[in-house]
């Protein structure tokens, strides 16, 4: 009788700063044979995301924190090769939370099927029809209240949840709309491939002086995913009535001490400013709406996406620190050597 395995990454130690290789380890672990109501899946994609960052750290967050010495979980996709539950069937594609592992096993409840979109990899469902796009969906329209004609600032703007955002504006109205990114391949990226209006690189100049540049007019809508010195120059350029989505703060992540905060907050005062944070998993009743739209836009050629793929899932820890120094385009999965 052959054993079935599942290879995981489990996390070793807690990062101070930066995290490294040593942090992890990757395991073998010996499968159950499955109980009622359960499958056994092979993942074909997982995602690493900035927001695991944070559950490395042992504090209260809105998510509780990976523990040591557990295997870690996060988005994957991939085929069911055996089930004991007559909801799912040996064959279908599923989506689930049972990510860094090349097998995963659990409750069929815990496993959602969706079809496969001809001419769209089942890694779509990681992050343009995933809950990457709807982060960018639900921030921009739920959380800001994009208005037609709306100027729109985007940090990180190259990245999976960004390029979704700027993308999203222009399809829903916006006037114009400018990202900022970290190399100038990424910046041509955002005004050749995702329609920005402009873009510049944060790593050239003040991103208060270039944002006063690109959008002379000031901006009414903010969506970010960095913090620091990008809030702060977004706090700056608002016009009355300003709006932001506050989804991340990726230049935070790997701080060891107090992160400075902007210098310029009485603006929010006296500019009648909104500024609301958000995590996409109290917003899910959305996703039937994001879902038809973003199908439509995906298959009329509306949207465009762009991925980094990292195969091997012994190479799904270098695959995220990658992620945490800037080193993808779109969004970044590790392709697994899958295994029954």
């Amino acid at each position: 009788m052959t054993v079935a395995t599942s290879t995981q990454v489990q996390l070793a130690s807690r990062p101070t700063g930066w995290p490294t290789a040593e942090n992890f380890s990757i395991v073998t672990v010996e499968l159950d044979d499955l109980a009622p109501g359960e499958v056994r899946v092979a993942n074909d994609f997982l995602s690493v995301d900035p927001y695991m960052r944070g559950r490395m750290n042992d504090v209260k967050s809105y998510t509780p924190p990976y523990a040591l010495g557990e295997t870690m979980t996060g988005g994957a996709v991939g085929r069911v090769v055996a089930s004991a539950a007559d909801s799912v069937k040996v064959g279908d594609t599923v989506v689930h939370q049972l990510g860094w592992r090349d097998v995963a096993q659990g409750d069929a409840a815990g496993f959602r099927v969706v079809p496969v979109v001809p001419g769209v990899p089942t890694s779509a469902y990681l992050g343009v029809l995933g809950m990457t796009a709807l982060t960018a969906y639900v921030g921009l329209l739920e959380i800001a209240g994009l208005r037609e004609g709306d100027t729109v600032f985007v940090s990180g703007a190259a990245g999976a949840v960004g390029s979704m955002v700027g993308q999203i504006a222009r399809l829903k109205g916006a006037g114009r709309v400018v990202g900022s990114a970290g190399t100038a391949e990424k910046v041509a990226l955002l005004t050749d491939r995702y329609g920005f209006d402009a873009a510049f690189n944060y790593k050239d100049a003040p991103v208060m002086d270039q944002l006063a540049q690109a959008a002379p007019g000031g901006i009414d809508v903010y969506f970010d995913n960095v913090g620091g010195d990008h809030l702060e120059a977004a706090l700056g350029a608002f016009n009355d009535g300003g709006r932001a989505a506050l989804c991340g703060a990726i230049s935070q992540y790997n701080a060891t001490g107090p992160a400075a905060g902007p210098r310029n907050m009485a603006n929010i005062v006296t500019r009648g400013l909104m500024l609301k944070g958000f995590t996409v998993g109290n917003y899910v009743q959305h996703f039937p709406a994001f879902m038809a739209d973003m199908t439509g836009w995906l298959t009329s050629g509306q949207v465009v996406f762009d991925e980094t793929v990292v195969d091997g899932i012994e190479n799904s820890v270098e695959a995220f620190l990658g992620l945490m120094r800037g080193e993808n385009t779109g969004k970044m999965v590790v392709r697994t050597t899958s295994a029954g």
